[in-house]
């Protein structure tokens, strides 16, 4: 028997929902004991684990173990490991600048404008992209070929996001780096190894759930994150960000691919 049974669904959607809220709520007075808001890059991370987790427990006696233990290592793994390093890496740092810019715009309750643009939205994008695993959670076909395709693609994005953020965390540590671009190993490749790895884990993850056509509309979560990634407050933003910061990006983006890894072009530099 193929498909997902829609009561279970339906439990499922609004327990993750109500823990992502909850996270965010705590998320948010964290943030106001710290001063500053950029930890909410720390719950995103924390969100993905905690929504399949959630949605494992929710869907209990449903679904396709081997599916749904994939889906919640995948899941577990991705958002603890982002989780960790984006909280190391802003460790003692201040405000980042996206939302002391947008805050900046707050018209009235600066607090409430927070919690509304950054931290609803960002519990209503969490919840929206992890629709594959809510859903591949209850699927009752077997787990196939797809679900290794997507296994594998998860875990190549993976290995792709945690080498680069590796090599550009030991690049910035050496003083001798201070104001240089990071044009060296996956970074040669790609202006975003971060990125690219989100997208190739997002789009892993639909193939691991999908077990039938009940998960096709679940596709809007790599699509909106593709997205995301590429058009929204990923790829494009970092880009104007750095090409007004630093003189010497041009270059390095003439030379380098933005968003899929390819061999450098020539000319550039």
């Amino acid at each position: 028997m193929n498909g997902i049974p829609a009561g279970p669904f339906g439990i499922t959607l609004a327990s993750t929902a109500a823990a992502l809220l909850v996270m965010m709520a705590v998320t948010f007075a964290v943030a106001k004991r710290a001063g500053k808001h950029s930890v909410v890059d720390t719950a995103w991370g924390v969100g993905i684990a905690l929504t399949a987790v959630v949605s494992l427990i929710a869907s209990a006696g449903y679904g396709q173990p081997a599916r749904r233990y994939l889906l919640l290592s995948a899941a577990v793994l991705w958002g603890l490991r982002l989780a960790a390093y984006v909280t190391w890496r802003n460790h003692g740092k201040p405000e980042d600048p996206r939302y002391r810019d947008m805050l900046s715009r707050a018209q009235g309750n600066p607090d409430l404008y927070a919690l509304r643009t950054v931290y609803l939205l960002q519990a209503a994008i969490l919840w929206l992209a992890c629709l594959p695993v809510q859903a591949g959670m209850l699927e009752r076909a077997p787990a196939g070929p797809l679900a290794v395709i997507g296994g594998l693609l998860w875990l190549g994005g993976f290995v792709f996001e945690s080498v680069g953020d590796w090599q550009l965390a030991r690049f910035k540590a050496d003083p001798a780096h201070q104001g240089l671009i990071m044009d060296r190993g996956l970074w040669r490749y790609t202006r975003h190894p971060n990125y690219f790895g989100d997208f190739c884990m997002w789009w892993g993850l639909f193939l691991i759930a999908l077990g039938s056509w009940a998960e096709v509309p679940v596709i809007i979560a790599p699509l909106l994150m593709t997205f995301i990634l590429t058009r929204g407050t990923g790829q494009r933003l970092t880009d104007q960000r750095m090409a007004a910061t630093r003189p010497q990006y041009a270059d390095y983006a003439a030379r380098t691919s933005g968003f899929f890894p390819l061999p450098p072009r020539r000319g550039g530099g």
